[in-house]
């Protein structure tokens, strides 16, 4: 093995072990100390408060602070992205929340009310997201995302993300007797893609998602109808949900070259499992 290709390797299996056993147990305790700490925003990785009453006690206690270079990493975990830049492919799901009708909407607002509704949303999101350990990819425009991964949330990833989805449209009104506050589509889709950190040019770093499965869950999301949770085959499987217990049918979606079979889910009950005993972790 070339000197080139070896810590390369190296690289590859340690964002491997962290992403799909959940191993560096320091990380992955603080994550979970951190998520129940008050404040917002936070890291995206490690969901370190940057403001709030959190914040003072990761600043003074672990020396945590917004990266100069990416505002939505703190300080420690962009200099681990920067120092491993590099990912790993590995199978998770995705929950791609896209706020529907958003042009409508802003015609119908002032830029300072419009501002505040998205903030609103972004902020009801992200706090689901942190609650259920997805690592948060994007909160950006008028959509938000999530990355369910097993060493973060088990082996029922896709399930978990189906949960929080639900969650999202509870907390956005979907499911009372008025209309939702706030209009949302989402997205949910399991497969294989690479995770790990990426860099530019002018030395940012940032831990995203890439391939055909973040594609594909945004486009879900756009397609998704307000109040719809629009679930791939792909996470249909995954997370082991029983034939017909959910309406399915064939979407178009942009960019693919054949159509792909969904399943909708409108309401916050429960899919049935596909057999006896089946659980989350």
């Amino acid at each position: 093995m070339s000197e080139t290709s070896e810590p390369s390797a190296q690289i590859e299996q340690l964002w491997r072990t962290y992403l799909t056993t959940g191993e560096f147990a320091k990380e992955e305790r603080q994550r979970r100390l951190f998520r129940h700490l008050p404040g917002s925003p936070r890291c995206k990785n490690c969901y370190a408060p940057f403001r709030g009453l959190g914040s003072p006690v990761v600043r003074a206690f672990w020396g945590k602070r917004p990266s100069n270079f990416n505002t939505r990493l703190c300080n420690v975990c962009e200099e681990f992205a920067r120092e491993y830049q590099g990912g790993a492919e590995i199978e998770l799901s995705l929950l791609f929340g896209d706020v529907r009708g958003s042009t409508t909407l802003a015609e119908e607002m002032s830029p300072t009310e419009f501002g505040r509704l998205v903030n609103r949303f972004y902020q009801v999101s992200s706090k689901i997201m942190v609650e259920t350990d997805a690592l948060i990819d994007k909160i950006i425009g008028d959509q938000v995302s999530g990355m369910y991964t097993p060493g973060f949330v088990g082996r029922q990833h896709a399930l978990a993300a189906i949960a929080a989805a639900q969650q999202v449209l509870k907390e956005t009104g979907h499911y009372g007797s008025g209309e939702p506050w706030i209009p949302v589509g989402i997205g949910v889709h399991t497969g294989v893609a690479f995770v790990g950190s990426v860099g530019s040019k002018d030395g940012t770093i940032d831990i995203t998602v890439l391939g055909d499965v973040p594609n594909t869950a945004a486009r879900l999301s756009s397609t998704a109808r307000a109040g719809e949770i629009l679930i791939s085959e792909d996470a249909f499987r995954a997370a082991d949900l029983k034939a017909g217990s959910l309406d399915a049918r064939v979407v178009e979606l942009k960019g693919k070259s054949e159509g792909i079979t969904v399943y909708s889910l409108t309401d916050d009950s429960v899919p049935p499992a596909a057999a006896e005993g089946h659980h989350t972790e």
